[in-house]
């Protein structure tokens, strides 16, 4: 039960994009398009879950134990660096067209900062091995459950007779303040 409450917790309840504001650049960057934006949403979910996994094992079995505290942060950096540039390879192998369509913004997760975060939060919640890569699944299904609603949002705002000055980024915007006003309608389903 405990499991199901963390998903529920961290897909609705703290959405890492529209709660805690985490991994924005990719959330308005990749989301013009349903396609791409599942692209990214994939792709995230096995860098955020990888890095989760190998973070806590180097934070417990390594840092930890050593003393090495001071280290974490960049020692986290190149583990979620390595991990992006082992997807980068993947997807140009297996999917070159979603390579294409996401283009610059697959190195963005290496910068993305929902990932760091999440690596970063199961270490100051002190999760377990299992806690944590939970933690990391449901953060990476919320990500991807805000980004298609968003791209699907942004898509049909292109069938709209929006005003000129509100074209592109600012509707954008605004739909996405609107996005997150509705997720806080769930702010007490659990308690995460």
């Amino acid at each position: 039960m405990e499991y199901i409450i963390i998903i529920i917790g961290t897909v609705l309840v703290s959405n890492i994009v529209l709660s805690n504001f985490l991994g924005i650049c990719p959330f308005l960057g990749v989301s013009n398009k349903i396609s791409t934006a599942s692209g990214m949403a994939g792709a995230v979910l096995f860098v955020m879950t990888v890095a989760t996994i190998v973070t806590w094992l180097i934070q417990n079995y390594v840092l930890a134990p050593f003393n090495l505290g001071f280290l974490q942060t960049i020692s986290f950096i190149l583990v979620i660096a390595a991990l992006v540039q082992v997807v980068e390879i993947i997807l140009k192998k297996v999917s070159p067209p979603l390579y294409q369509a996401l283009g610059v913004f697959l190195p963005l997760i290496t910068t993305n900062c929902a990932i760091m975060g999440v690596a970063l939060l199961v270490i100051q919640k002190e999760f377990n091995l299992l806690e944590g890569t939970v933690y990391a699944i449901g953060n990476s299904l919320g990500f991807a459950l805000a980004l298609i609603l968003f791209a699907g949002l942004r898509e049909h705002l292109e069938l709209m007779d929006v005003p000129k000055g509100m074209r592109g980024m600012p509707i954008a915007l605004v739909v996405a303040g609107i996005l997150s006003l509705a997720f806080m309608g769930f702010a007490n389903l659990v308690k995460f």
